[in-house]
């Protein structure tokens, strides 16, 4: 049976992200869910159990013995195993794109000490900015190549808590007892890449920014299905 590809995006963004993706995977004859992280609950913010919960109840449309793959961009990469843990559907393999990885073992911060530093004195009454509204222009601009998709991914973003960039994310012993890989668009995640090759994880390079993705989403697309066939 071929898995369902399970697309997960950043909590920082949103489901857009993934939308170009999707449409080329399920024209190359693969079934897709993109499952939404913007409204879990009444304003409640996507803190890890609700993240976990949110991909497990989108893909209750889905038969639970049917495989899938997930599929995950930037910061929802520090979420795979808390998802993997909780889904009652088999688990083919999980795909990191352009993102963060989670502990080896052992809590992971959602954030490094870092960028906290850089966060916190954007917070206004506990709430940052939209994730583009960061960074400056020249930074922002290279990631799209459309106005119309620039602006509905803009549009779309939450205003997330700094709290959530707070929290530690749990990292189930045997997540990763299946075939883990790699995508990787370029800087600052290169070095992420090179870890994920430490594990033993097949690492793929489709150069670009960091919403690659929906710049040039068939070869994003084709990537995955190559990654998702490896053993």
């Amino acid at each position: 049976m071929q898995p369902t590809f399970v697309l997960v995006h950043s909590p920082s963004v949103g489901p857009s992200t993934w939308h170009a993706v999707a449409e080329c995977l399920t024209a190359a004859g693969y079934q897709v869910r993109i499952p939404s992280l913007l409204h879990i609950g009444s304003g409640v913010p996507p803190f890890w159990p609700r993240v976990a919960e949110a991909v497990r109840d989108d893909l209750r449309q889905v038969p639970a013995d049917s495989p899938v793959t997930l599929v995950a961009h930037s910061n929802a990469g520090l979420f795979l195993p808390t998802i993997r843990s909780g889904l009652d559907h088999p688990v083919a393999g999980s795909i990191f794109v352009d993102a963060a990885l989670p502990a080896r073992t052992g809590p992971t911060p959602a954030a490094p000490p870092e960028l906290l530093d850089f966060l916190r004195p954007m917070a206004v009454n506990g709430r940052l900015p939209r994730w583009t509204d960061w960074w400056d222009e020249a930074d922002i601009a290279p990631m799209f190549s459309d106005a119309i998709v620039r602006r509905t991914v803009v549009e779309e973003q939450p205003t997330l808590p700094l709290s959530y960039y707070e929290q530690h994310i749990p990292v189930p012993d045997g997540w990763d007892d299946h075939p883990c890989s790699y995508l990787l668009f370029g800087p600052p995640y290169d070095d992420l890449a090179a870890e994920a090759r430490e594990r033993g994880w097949h690492v793929a390079h489709l150069p670009g920014a960091h919403l690659h993705q929906i710049v040039e989403p068939a070869r994003t697309a084709r990537h995955l299905i190559e990654l998702a066939a490896m053993k």
